[in-house]
């Protein structure tokens, strides 16, 4: 492995250390996806409604977002490096010229990125298509996948359990710190059309 690892060049090197880690971590981050990992129903604390003149159109499902993708995701950014970094490689390999690998690479890699955008608004379109209604989310538990800000400064994305499918769906809160990416949280409302209301677990 030793010997192997030190007849690459150096840009081969670069190239595989960016490569491999990032696909280790994609793999990780695909399997928590499928099993769920932190997503699993749990109403037991029950819904609140403490503002519900914001948690409106209870019953509407998310179909505003879906007119636009969304690119730049942790998901996105890994696959990008994942692909970036296995083209550089492969083409640093082949003695290709680091002046056309790097942007071949990258373009790569922001291909990927599209590519990864779109199938989730497929994957989105499907979800929307099946009935999938926000309002059942209430009282589900699940995990901050984006940070929340606090005070409803901004939208943050949570991972849910939502009508036996494991779905991510966008957040705001009404507490007044960030919930952190990682946190565990409740849904309590839903606010406006798309987007969830939660709170810390």
């Amino acid at each position: 492995m030793s010997m192997w690892w030190d007849s690459l060049s150096v840009a081969s090197q670069v190239f595989a250390l960016v490569a491999i880690p990032m696909t280790v971590v994609l793999l990780i981050q695909t399997v928590l996806m499928f099993i769920g990992i932190g997503g699993e129903a749990d109403g037991a604390d029950g819904p609140e409604f403490g503002d519900s003149e914001t948690d409106t159109d209870v019953g509407e499902t998310d179909a505003e977002a879906l007119d636009s993708l969304h690119i730049f995701t942790v998901r996105g950014i890994i696959a990008f490096f994942v692909v970036f970094g296995w083209v550089g490689f492969l083409m640093d390999s082949a003695a290709v010229s680091l002046w056309i690998t790097v942007p071949v690479a990258a373009l790569c890699g922001f291909a990927m990125m599209v590519l990864l955008a779109v199938l989730f608004k497929a994957v989105m379109k499907l979800r929307s298509g099946g009935n999938l209604e926000l309002s059942n989310a209430l009282g589900t538990a699940g995990t901050v996948y984006l940070a929340i800000p606090g005070g409803r400064g901004g939208v943050g994305k949570v991972n849910i359990l939502l009508q036996g499918s494991y779905v991510e769906c966008e957040a705001v809160t009404d507490e007044a710190e960030t919930i952190p990416t990682g946190s565990e949280i409740v849904v309590t409302g839903v606010s406006g059309q798309t987007t969830l209301t939660v709170r810390r677990k």
